[in-house]
Formats: C-alpha cells, sequence, structure tokens
C-alpha cells in the first residue's frame, strides 16, 4: 500500500479537494494520473475523475470504475504497464461521468461492464445534466448483488441502499479483505445527489449494512486518498452530523438560504460547491 509508482500522462495534477469536483466534464488535456499499489495484485489510479481500481488475474483485468473518456488512453497506458492480461470487465460504482464517462471507450476496448439497474437507469434518463451526450451504460446489471470470476479470483458488487445516489455499488474483494466505495465515501464531505436518488436520511443506513455484512480492512474511496475501516465509519458519523444539526435548523423554521449559510460556515461548503447546490435544496424536503 505504500509502494507507488507514478504515470506521467501529462503536465498537471488535478488536485480533488472535496471528492466532488469531477462531477462535472472540464474540457483540455487530462491531468497526470497516479498508480498506487494496495495489495497483490490490486491497484488504485488517482487523478483527474474518481479512483479507479484496478484488478489483474491471470486470465484478464478487472477494473472498478473509468473516469472521464478522455482518460481512458492513459489508464490503459497504465494497465498495460503492469500486465500483459487484457481487459475483460469494468464495475461501474454509479452513473457520473467521473466515475463511468469512459464505458464507450472501454466497450472499444473489449470490456463488458455491469453496474446497478438504477446506474443505468440514471444514464438512460439523463440524471446528471451535465454529463457528456456519450456515456453510455452498462448492459449486464444487478439488483442487489453480483460477482465477477475470473483467473481464479473473485469480485463481488453490492448494492445496500440508496446514498450518494440511487444506484451506488460497493465492489469488494474478498482475498484481500479491500471495498471499493465509489462515491459513498468521497473526499472530505458528502455530496448527496437528489437528482439522481440520492439521501442523506438512508446514507448511514447503507453505510452500515456494508460494514457490518463486509469483512474488510482496506477503503478505496470514490475520490482521495485510502483509508481504513475507521476512516469510513468516521465519514459515516461526519453524514449523520450533517444531517441531524440540519433537521434541527430546518425544525427551527429556517429557510434555505439560512440552510446553505449554515452549511457554508458550519460544514465548509462554499457557495458555488456542488454540495450546496444539489444537496441544500434536497435537505428542505427531505429533512422538514
Amino acid at each position: 500500500m505504500n509502494r507507488k509508482i507514478t504515470a506521467r500522462v501529462s503536465a498537471a495534477v488535478l488536485f480533488i479537494l472535496l471528492g466532488v469536483v469531477a462531477y462535472t466534464q472540464n474540457p483540455g488535456a487530462p491531468p497526470e494520473l497516479k498508480i498506487t499499489k494496495v495489495r497483490e495484485s490490486l491497484y488504485v489510479i488517482e487523478g483527474d475523475g474518481g479512483n479507479v481500481a484496478v484488478y489483474v488475474t491471470g486470465n484478464g483485468v478487472i477494473l472498478v470504475d473509468d473516469k472521464f473518456e478522455r482518460d481512458h488512453d492513459a489508464i490503459m497506458g497504465i494497465m498495460q504497464r503492469l500486465t500483459a492480461q487484457p481487459l475483460k470487465y469494468v464495475l461501474n460504482t454509479h452513473h457520473h461521468a467521473d466515475h463511468s464517462g469512459g464505458n464507450a471507450r472501454m466497450y472499444d476496448s473489449g470490456a463488458q461492464i455491469i453496474s446497478t439497474v438504477n446506474s443505468r437507469k440514471n444514464i438512460l434518463e439523463r440524471r446528471q445534466s451535465n454529463a457528456p451526450p456519450n456515456v453510455l451504460p452498462a448492459r449486464i446489471v444487478f439488483t442487489e448483488e453480483t460477482s465477477v470470476f475470473l483467473g481464479g479470483k473473485e469480485v463481488r458488487a453490492h448494492h445496500y441502499g440508496r446514498g450518494h445516489t440511487n444506484g451506488d455499488a460497493i465492489i469488494y474483494f474478498p482475498l484481500l479483505k479491500v471495498i471499493h466505495a465509489g462515491d459513498l465515501m468521497s473526499g472530505a464531505t458528502p455530496l448527496i445527489d437528489y437528482n439522481a436518488g440520492g439521501s442523506v436520511i438512508e446514507w448511514t443506513k447503507t453505510l452500515d449494512t456494508a460494514m457490518q455484512a463486509l469483512d474488510f480492512d482496506t477503503v478505496i474511496p470514490g475520490h482521495g486518498p485510502i483509508t481504513n475501516r475507521a476512516g469510513l465509519q468516521n465519514y459515516r458519523d461526519n453524514i449523520a452530523k450533517i444531517r441531524e444539526s440540519v433537521t434541527e435548523q430546518i425544525h427551527q423554521g429556517k429557510t434555505q438560504g439560512d440552510i446553505a449559510k449554515f452549511m457554508e460556515i458550519e460544514h465548509k461548503w462554499a457557495p458555488t460547491s456542488l454540495q450546496q447546490q444539489l444537496s441544500v435544496p434536497g435537505f428542505m424536503n427531505e429533512l422538514k
């Protein structure tokens, strides 16, 4: 987990402060990507969009997420430096374009793509209004759980409920005791995408279920550095704190503007942040 290999793809590094900047499609050359070894045969590609997991087996490679379309060549180049095995599967954690925006190019590379049924629906129904028009959904979907078996290794995908969206998947590597949480853990603070069925009430329940069901000690978040079970627990507790404090404010009769200011001061949600744009209006309905 401490050994790092840097793959230089272009000149600049995108630092994702809150783990949500890459929700939007930014034009221009892709930033530098960095690869970190997590466990034997498991790596994470960081930079630009969401964190991509690379799981190498003797019969092929399994990816978790694929960033933006513009990152395809860099991802494939890094993968080919790790192994001569071909790409076989991509598991999408959810529909946002910084996680599934590369699907079309991954199909061209011969991959089969898997997601929750709701993630597929969210792409088809354009639940992310600023997503590029050419983002393609998975052709293989599941509702609660599915597994991929390849080269003597298993990867499980679980949908435990709503949170960031209504289609979030947690990807589990049982042999390694590692999970990829997608944006159910993302950066310093959560983004509840109410346009895609997200829920600040259900989010903590979803994480509680996952932590009770899965035996893991390492967490790959959707954005940000690799952490552990305690880190995920702290993230879950922060979501609960946000929910409780906003509920109290709403029950005191505070307006949406008041809540926005409260979140800016108490939880560092900048006025132009996606949290302010997408989450605060939803709070007013869900927590009233």
